[in-house]
């Protein structure tokens, strides 16, 4: 049996309510969940009026919505239930498995199969598992399990991901075929248009990831600023500590634990920097500029605009930027020290040339300062005691 039962919705006002009815009848013990990913419509008041307590949150995604219920939800074994959902899910409650996920006995509706195609080979070349229904959102969790897997990967990668994370952890997994049912989609725009948000946010969670300063986790996409430039290095160095890095931060803790990723970063961005420029200016605006948007990454959108105004000043590429800030802002993705880095990198590079010799010796002054001032303090800390610096920082922030 479960103990809890979540459920991500969006615009669901017309099915969510029989949906919890009936797993309020299946699990009567069982916390009914409701994880409202910023529905314009009645869903919340329908799942509130079926009995379920309800969790109303931004629109985000459906891994988010399902990290956010899960740290609300009380301790114990854990199930996952879309909120179109049709048919009785205890005999999945009742495998002998850590991780069970329900295989649905009759395909209804879909598309060409690219997407689960897809994601049955991330699974096999990832895990070594052969994953019948790979995107299947009815899951069974055992506490251990659900340790394994939360946070999820965001959107619909969600459920990828922790067949993947199950698996690393050496647990339990099994498919169990039931006669369930679900709203269908066709082979018309909006069913292509949800497969193809499926297939993306697949290739992404089973890609890299980092826990933001909410706790949801993310998929890395900072390390495109680095593909066709010359910082393609650093965006390589910055992902490196994004995948391996330890707990350390700041010069000193990396100085003082010796070999961490922290010290690569330490030693190959200058390095890039001279090999680039063929200058100490040159080498020093490099690794202070991409240190100093890196201190900068600790909020959605931060580091991508503090980018967006100096890359302005110093003739930097935007286009890049500007199409991650929304996604950024909205905590669908994130820079990662993989983006942080590469796009400072890329204002020192442009420094250099747009710069006089005097003009490059003020910008080391002013970024080692930031730098010395980051060590002590926390720039994030400071912004956000600044009230225009404040109100600029939030804009557009979920």
């Amino acid at each position: 049996m479960a103990d809890v039962v979540l459920v991500a919705a969006r615009d669901e006002e017309e099915r969510i309510g029989a949906t919890v009815a009936a797993l309020r009848e299946q699990f009567p013990q069982a916390e009914i969940l409701v994880a409202d990913d910023g529905s314009r419509d009645a869903t919340a008041a329908r799942a509130e009026a079926a009995g379920a307590r309800v969790l109303r949150l931004p629109r985000r995604g459906k891994g988010q919505a399902l990290t956010a219920a899960e740290r609300e939800a009380r301790p114990g074994r854990l199930l996952l239930a879309d909120a179109d959902l049709t048919g009785d899910l205890r005999p999945l409650t009742a495998a002998d498995a850590d991780l069970a996920i329900a295989a649905f006995a009759a395909r209804r509706g879909g598309g060409f199969g690219i997407a689960k195609r897809t994601a049955r080979g991330l699974i096999r070349t990832l895990s070594g598992i052969d994953a019948r229904e790979p995107l299947s959102g009815q899951r069974a969790l055992s506490p251990a399990a659900r340790r394994a897997v939360f946070p999820l990967a965001a959107g619909f990668g969600c459920e990828v991901r922790s067949t993947i994370d199950a698996a690393r952890a050496g647990l339990r997994i099994e498919e169990v075929e039931l006669p369930l049912g679900h709203r269908a989609t066709g082979r018309d725009l909006g069913g292509f248009a949800h497969r193809a948000r499926q297939l993306v946010d697949a290739l992404l969670g089973a890609g890299p990831t980092a826990v933001n300063h909410r706790g949801l986790r993310l998929p890395v996409v900072g390390w495109l600023a680095g593909l066709g430039r010359d910082v393609w290095p650093v965006a390589l160095i910055g992902l490196a500590d994004d995948v391996w890095s330890g707990p350390e931060r700041g010069f000193r803790e990396h100085l003082g634990s010796g070999r961490t990723t922290g010290m690569l970063k330490l030693v190959g961005i200058p390095a890039v920097g001279l090999v680039r420029t063929r200058s100490l200016s040159g080498t020093l605006l490099v690794a202070l500029s991409s240190n100093a948007l890196n201190q900068l990454d600790t909020k959605p959108g931060r580091a991508l605009k503090a980018y967006l105004v100096a890359a302005s000043a110093v003739g930097a590429p935007r286009r890049l930027a500007v199409c991650l800030l929304p996604y950024d802002l909205r905590e669908m993705g994130m820079l990662g020290d993989a983006g942080a880095n590469a796009l400072g990198a890329l204002l020192g590079l442009n420094s250099v040339s747009r710069l006089t010799a005097r003009g490059r010796w003020i910008a080391i002054g002013v970024l080692a300062g930031l730098t010395l001032l980051g060590e002590r303090h926390s720039l994030g800390a400071l912004i956000e005691r600044t009230p225009v610096l404040r109100e600029l920082d939030a804009l557009g922030r979920a």
